[in-house]
């Protein structure tokens, strides 16, 4: 069996998730051949991580804002398409009702490992058979059509005219002064994903100082506070040249751009990290109330997680909480800066 030759993909948020699926887009695109339509539903804040990409035809773009109407309305639009093949790897309410409302003549649904995952998360049982990335169940729901993995992990594509303005301000910078550039992404959307910011303060100045090392500080405008405080800390600990704060300053694609220019990345468990893998960095992931099994590790990159395993409360949720369910939220509290420092050290040597 082969892949039709009109398929639509739904993958409506979030920034990792979205990333996670450039694999499945490149090999759908290798297997269906340059004349297929392969169409992607993504919400409209996310759009620009697909919007460029070499291997999709149509980018349809969900507003949110516009609620129950806009869905309609995206609904028919699909409608219209006549779809061989919906791909839904999301699987939320919002995509089953524009899976069903469209009417493919095929419709394929990932395998979340829900039943695998709720034991996790509420009984403590460990019933995965594998541990596969995220990137790989994604290609694993089209699989029977004869779509096989690549092995190339993930990419993202970025336009030239961001290319260019990011490596202009790259230049004046003069990063040819430092011996390494490490970025620090000390953000995540949910609490329990979110180291210290004062041991990733501690791991910076001690990067900078240890290796000549210019620090990138990466994160959105909800996040400029954090890594205020990280640059504020390298300043006074080295100088105030040994650091620049990139957060709220940067699109998603910027910050993407940016992020080639680092030699190693530390990071939470977040949309940011999944970023640095599709560029293939060096990453030192911290995780906290999450897990490998859950398939979010960094993927197709050198990568070292560090994580408290031997917590009988973890993994507390699949997804991140607003606090620690145990009030001792020690699944981060417990990582020290010492020991990600020498998971840097390890990545730079």
């Amino acid at each position: 069996m082969t892949l039709p030759n009109k398929t639509v993909v739904f993958r409506l948020s979030s920034i990792g998730d979205i990333v996670l699926s450039s694999a499945l887009l490149r090999v759908m695109r290798q297997s269906a051949g340059k004349d297929a339509r392969i169409d992607f539903v993504v919400r409209k804040e996310y759009a620009e991580l697909v919007r460029s990409s070499h291997h999709l035809s149509i980018v349809h773009e969900y507003d949110v804002d516009s609620g129950f109407d806009g869905l309609k309305k995206l609904a028919k639009e699909l409608y219209d398409e006549h779809y061989d093949l919906a791909v839904d790897i999301h699987d939320s309410i919002r995509t089953k009702f524009l899976r069903t409302t469209c009417r493919p003549k095929e419709t394929v649904v990932i395998d979340k490992r829900k039943f695998e995952r709720w034991l996790l998360v509420n009984m403590k049982r460990n019933a995965y058979d594998d541990e596969l990335s995220v990137a790989e169940r994604y290609i694993e729901t089209v699989e029977k059509y004869g779509v096989k993995n690549d092995g190339k992990g993930l990419e993202i594509f970025i336009p030239d005219s961001i290319l260019f303005d990011v490596s202009g301000k790259m230049g004046r910078l003069k990063l040819n002064r430092f011996e390494k550039v490490v970025g620090i992404c000390p953000g995540a959307k949910h609490f329990t994903k979110r180291w210290q910011k004062e041991k990733f303060a501690e791991v910076a100045v001690r990067t900078a100082n240890e290796f000549h090392a210019k620090i990138h500080l990466f994160g959105g405008a909800d996040e400029r506070a954090d890594c205020a405080f990280v640059a504020d800390e390298v300043s006074r600990g080295v100088s105030p040249d040994a650091v620049t704060n990139f957060a709220g300053e940067f699109s998603i694609l910027e910050t993407t751009a940016a992020l080639e220019f680092c030699d190693v990345v530390i990071t939470n468990d977040s949309g940011l990290m999944h970023l640095a893998a599709a560029k293939q960095k060096k990453i030192v992931a911290i995780f906290g109330s999450t897990v490998n099994e859950f398939g979010f590790y960094p993927y197709g990159t050198e990568s070292i997680v560090i994580e408290r395993k031997d917590l009988e409360c973890r993994p507390c949720t699949h997804i991140g909480r607003k606090s620690c369910p145990k009030e001792h939220f020690k699944c981060l509290v417990d990582i020290s800066a010492d020991e990600v420092f020498e998971a840097t050290k390890k990545m730079i040597q």
